[in-house]
């Protein structure tokens, strides 16, 4: 019996080690990002590209894009691929949703049609890329799905700033995607600790 204790401590103690040590090597990447020839650095998506050996699956709860006083809420909605966005409508109006391409292919247009207030439509992204919204009702109304190859994506507040959480240590990609400027992407390292990357996207 008290080699069984014995060897059970042990095998408690190497899992507690394990378990301490994926969480000592997860990270984030804080930083600020500057917009050159932009009217703000709001709303820019940043995202590690990718990381090796490694897939994700999509989860369980399904992002929502609503629409509501003439406006998609949110104006930049970053997703992971094959996530599933719901579609809302909690205006009093009928609202149209569809796309014209995605990452720039036409191929992969589509659109929802139109639906009233309080009911949702459903659509499961599964190309990467940025996926602009419009509405055949009211073409004033726009938007952009973004759909990233990794979870870990933030997007910048009205100061430019961002935090990416839970990062595992290494060495990736950065990159960056906004709605009026060009693509940008650099390497970061994450030491199992906190890094700073701080970026200039220019029109």
């Amino acid at each position: 019996m008290l080699i069984r204790k014995s060897t059970l401590v042990t095998a408690i103690t190497v899992c507690l080690f394990f378990i301490l040590a994926g969480v000592a090597l997860a990270g984030e990447i804080k930083g600020t990002v500057t917009a050159q020839g932009m009217r703000s650095p709001e709303g820019i998506v940043v995202y590690i590209d990718a990381i090796p050996g490694k897939t994700f699956p999509p989860p369980a709860d399904h992002a929502v894009m609503d629409q509501k006083k003439l406006t998609f809420i949110p104006h930049v909605l970053p997703v992971l691929k094959g996530s599933t966005v719901d579609f809302l409508n909690s205006d009093s109006v009928g609202h149209n949703v569809y796309w014209p391409s995605i990452g720039g292919n036409k191929k992969f247009a589509h659109n929802l049609g139109t639906w009233p207030q309080g009911v949702k439509k459903s659509f499961t992204f599964e190309e990467l890329g940025a996926v602009p919204l419009l509405c055949n009702v009211h073409p004033e109304m726009a938007a952009y799905v973004v759909v990233t190859p990794t979870p870990y994506f933030a997007v910048t507040n009205a100061q430019g700033e961002y935090t990416i959480k839970d990062v595992p240590a290494g060495k990736y990609t950065l990159k960056a995607w906004s709605e009026m400027g060009k693509p940008l992407e650099q390497p970061v390292e994450v030491p199992g600790a906190q890094s700073t990357a701080n970026l200039t996207v220019h029109r």
